[in-house]
């Protein structure tokens, strides 16, 4: 047997000076709501010469990745318990709901079909999984200094799918 066996019980302090600062050193912790959430929407993309332009839904799903340097008093990065209240806004978003692209040319019949209840409308900047990941990001970061997580964790990065083969990455 080697004499050089990995010590897992072994502290920091108690080996060899560590070569990287304590900054290049960030935790990683990521939280997923996966397609069985029950994230369903359905959208279009109006400027798509596909079939794309008709509205379709999915299952949304979302993976979000934070990063600290230092860990909270428990040991984590985030506490899991404490995203409830982000949660609540995807589900005031995207849980069925007809998400529609400000600049729609047809904005005004959505509109309508609102106002009729025939549709749960969330007006949106755009659609798409790219535009869905921004949007994201950008009301996350923004919640994560409102929920006292920031500045010591940051968001790294948030991925939206609409099913296995299809998704969109915005990072920071």
């Amino acid at each position: 047997m080697s004499g050089n066996v990995f010590n897992l019980s072994r502290r920091r302090d108690e080996g060899p000076a560590d070569p990287l600062p304590p900054h290049h050193k960030a935790m990683i912790s990521t939280k997923t709501y996966g397609h069985e959430m029950g994230f369903s929407c359905a959208f279009r993309q109006w400027r798509a010469e596909s079939h794309c332009h008709f509205i379709h839904g999915y299952a949304l799903a979302f993976k979000f990745v934070f990063a600290a340097n230092e860990l909270d008093h428990c040991g984590w990065v985030v506490d899991f318990g404490g995203l409830k209240d982000f949660k609540s806004l995807l589900e005031a978003t995207f849980d069925h709901k007809t998400l529609v692209a400000a600049d729609d040319p047809n904005i005004d019949l959505f509109r309508q079909m609102h106002a009729s209840g025939l549709i749960d409308m969330v007006e949106v900047p755009a659609t798409g999984c790219e535009a869905f990941a921004r949007m994201i990001f950008d009301a996350l970061s923004v919640w994560l200094g409102d929920a006292g997580f920031a500045p010591r964790v940051w968001l790294v990065s948030v991925e939206v799918s609409e099913h296995g083969a299809n998704s969109a990455i915005c990072q920071g």
